[in-house]
């Protein structure tokens, strides 16, 4: 009984995100939601244009965090609703497509346009693992002793 609780804490101690990997999400999602950011504050077009793409990054962010989560929680044996999982997906991907499609139909330079999908991929892509390594790092925890079963 002793081998199987040891086992399992160095099984949950192998999970835990080293902290280079930590800060190396953190750090790509602040660049990414910085530079998208600092893109749309110089960007020389209407108001309402550029929070139609501020409001579709966080729609974005959003959207990917609920992905990452319903997939763990399936994974980890915790109930999902098909239907909160096939809206998560559809919100994630339903964002990318409203990025597109504005992106296609702005009259910005492409490089414009490559610097917008980069960062929000770039921020979509790290909020995941930002989401994924807070996760890994709560369940490898220790827990208060009167927690212990």
């Amino acid at each position: 009984m002793q081998y199987i609780k040891t086992h399992n804490m160095e099984q949950k101690q192998n999970l835990a995100p080293s902290p280079a990997f930590i800060a190396a999400s953190w750090f790509a999602l602040l660049v990414g939601i910085t530079a998208f950011l600092i893109g749309l504050f110089n960007a020389d077009m209407e108001l309402n244009e550029k929070g139609y793409y501020f409001t579709v990054l966080l729609f974005g962010l959003f959207a990917a965090i609920s992905v990452q989560k319903a997939v763990r929680d399936q994974l980890e044996g915790i109930p999902v609703t098909n239907l909160y999982y096939g809206l998560a997906w559809f919100a994630t991907i339903a964002s990318i497509v409203l990025l597109t499609v504005g992106l296609w139909n702005a009259t910005l330079l492409r490089s414009e346009k490559g610097f917008y999908a980069m960062s929000f991929t770039l921020s979509l892509f790290a909020a995941i693992a930002v989401q994924k390594n807070t996760r890994d790092a709560r369940a490898v925890e220790p827990k208060p002793k009167d927690e212990l079963v």
